[in-house]
């Protein structure tokens, strides 16, 4: 991080102490990037990585429409760290790599799943417009039902949050990577 030291995890807080050991010993299993900023504001950083791990690991979306979702986000916001984590996520989900790199590139992915293009079209209009019309509302709840329109606005606005506090403290890519994304 170029804005933020690391935090010694032998000097956290006992609140702050309490909120890592959760990360740590939950699905992710260790504190990087976002959270890793967040544990500086104890309270935000259990909200959010409780908020981040349903919709990460548990929302009733599948995995490879959740991290196109993801994806998207990240390429919208420019979020180096976020790619560079989500990218092979996506890909091990089953996302194509042709459109991965059609989206890493700013260029419009051709999908052969009309669920993708469904989530591709409705993450991009949300961030472009900041609304859904009518129309594509409710194809998106004829297609995945009203719970997981729910829960990919869930995804949308959490990686929302996640790529702005990227952004705002400069968290790069591990060290020995390069990004992948041009700006």
């Amino acid at each position: 991080m170029s804005r933020l030291s690391s935090l010694d995890p032998d000097l956290l807080s006992p609140q702050q102490r309490k909120v890592y050991d959760d990360i740590e010993s939950g699905p992710r299993g260790e504190v990087g990037g976002p959270l890793a900023v967040w544990l500086r504001s104890p309270n935000l950083a259990d909200r959010a990585q409780r908020l981040g791990e349903f919709v990460r690991f548990n929302s009733s979306l599948s995995p490879i429409l959740s991290e196109l979702a993801i994806l998207v986000t990240a390429r919208y916001w420019s979020a180096q760290y976020e790619w560079f984590m989500h990218e092979p996520f996506a890909l091990k989900a089953g996302l194509k790599p042709e459109v991965v790199a059609a989206i890493r590139e700013k260029r419009v992915p051709i999908f052969d799943s009309p669920e993708e293009q469904l989530v591709y079209d409705f993450a991009i209009n949300l961030h472009d417009k900041h609304s859904i019309d009518e129309g594509l509302y409710r194809y998106a709840v004829e297609t995945l039902g009203e719970t997981s329109v729910v829960d990919l606005v869930g995804i949308l606005g959490y990686y929302v949050l996640v790529s702005m506090t990227l952004n705002v403290f400069e968290v790069n890519v591990p060290d020995g990577a390069v990004p992948s994304l041009k700006i």
